[in-house]
């Protein structure tokens, strides 16, 4: 698990834009924390699954947070096709 990739600016932040991304075809990895709200980790998964985009699991809100570079959990995080 690399969470580095996540600096790449040209990402989204959050269930609304990563549902968006995923939704429009501009995704191409996502990133969904393992404590997250059960149908937000379940529903982004599915999209995931169903477009076939790739995925990864990552331990907490706080660890996905983190990586993304803000001062708070984020329960979904995406990196877009430039």
């Amino acid at each position: 698990m690399s969470l580095d990739e996540l600096k790449d600016p040209n990402r989204v932040i959050g269930s609304k834009q990563v549902k968006k991304a995923v939704t429009s075809g501009i995704a191409r990895k996502v990133f969904v924390a393992g404590d997250a709200e059960p149908h937000i980790l379940d529903s982004i998964v599915g999209q995931c699954r169903q477009s076939q985009i790739e995925y990864e699991i990552v331990e907490t809100m706080k660890l996905l947070g983190d990586a993304c570079g803000i001062e708070v959990g984020s329960a979904t995080a995406a990196l877009l096709y430039d």
